[in-house]
């Protein structure tokens, strides 16, 4: 049975990534700070996969720290999800991304290679794309970040790709995946983000829980058919089962980087996701319009032919199922995993 260390495994889709990992018969190890996660969402992933993770409470810069895991786990292959991701927040603290975002994967690459560990999927994003010449896009579109979060994401790319270029006993996946939203179906992890979130849908579910009185609809001018930006959203259970997808691949590509969009290829607006939110949730949702934010794109969709082709993968999930499962975690969980109890 092979052993998979997950970075930010706690986090939003690490934690969906590990049921994922656990149902398809992996031995799972997490290694996340719990700065923007709980250790309540282990806890729940053990309750749906009938196995829990085993849990290490460290930063991904902890040299000592990832040694230990590495020499205890002994895993044959590294999920990094772990790093800072607000578009917003990193236009205003460009920094404090660049630092931990690239320290991190620097970091957990040379504890690897000290392992003898040379597997890694990376959690990337379609924001490396920035504004596209041509939808939907493809893995081949000119990257050219338009904030500061996508810009470190390509770093990575290029660091990774640089490690393999200088020793071809290692192998990666880079996937640039769009919007994920959702939840795991049975409700017992979603997305849970520290302070205001900088996401559409899950601003959208604390509005129909009433956490917040209404949402902040950013862009009502953009060059689109309702003049609000239109995204690729992927329900979270598809972006998990293309990183298992994209692991099992890895067995067969030593000396080789590949790089996937993983998407559905179809788009929605922001106003689409509302009216969508409001029939899953049964609930108003008021929104007051403003100006558009600084580093977002108009339109942004996948072309996800090559991950169909060459993982097998594809986004089968609707927007109609990501309301759904989304609205049954947060109507179980209306302050996220605080309303939930570690034992």
């Amino acid at each position: 049975m092979a052993t998979v260390l997950v970075t930010g495994g706690a986090g939003y889709i690490g934690s969906h990534t590990c049921v994922a990992l656990l149902e398809a018969g992996y031995q799972v190890a997490v290694l996340d700070s719990l700065a923007n996660s709980s250790a309540a969402a282990i806890e729940a992933v053990g309750e749906i996969a009938g196995r829990r993770p085993r849990l290490d409470v460290a930063d991904c810069r902890d040299e000592t720290a990832l040694d230990k895991a590495m020499a205890e786990v002994r895993p044959d292959a590294v999920l990094h999800f772990a790093g800072l991701k607000s578009v917003p927040e990193s236009v205003a603290d460009p920094i404090r991304y660049y630092r931990h975002n690239l320290e991190s994967t620097a970091v957990l690459m040379e504890a690897m290679e000290r392992a003898g560990v040379r597997r890694i999927v990376f959690s990337s994003s379609a924001t490396v794309y920035g504004e596209p010449d041509e939808l939907p896009v493809s893995e081949t579109a000119p990257t050219r970040p338009a904030n500061p979060y996508g810009s470190t994401k390509l770093m990575i790319e290029q660091m990774v790709a640089d490690v393999i270029r200088a020793d071809s006993r290692w192998s990666a996946a880079l996937l640039r995946y769009f919007n994920p939203v959702g939840a795991h179906p049975s409700g017992l992890i979603g997305e849970d983000p520290e302070g205001v979130p900088g996401n559409l849908m899950p601003y959208l579910l604390q509005v129909a829980v009433g956490r917040r009185p209404m949402l902040p609809l950013y862009g009502t001018d953009y060059p689109t058919p309702d003049g609000t930006a239109l995204r690729d959203y992927i329900h979270v259970m598809d972006l998990a089962e293309g990183h298992l997808a994209a692991l099992e691949s890895l067995e067969s590509s030593a000396g080789q980087v590949h790089t996937y969009n993983l998407g559905t290829g179809r788009a929605a607006s922001v106003r689409e996701v509302i009216a969508a939110m409001q029939e899953a949730t049964s609930h108003p949702l008021p929104y007051e319009e403003f100006e558009r934010r600084a580093g977002d794109v108009s339109e942004l969709w996948a072309d996800p032919s090559k991950a169909r082709s060459e993982l097998g993968w594809s986004a089968t999930r609707t927007l109609a199922e990501m309301c759904r499962d989304g609205w049954i975690w947060q109507s179980a969980h209306p302050q996220g995993y605080r309303s939930r109890s570690v034992p």
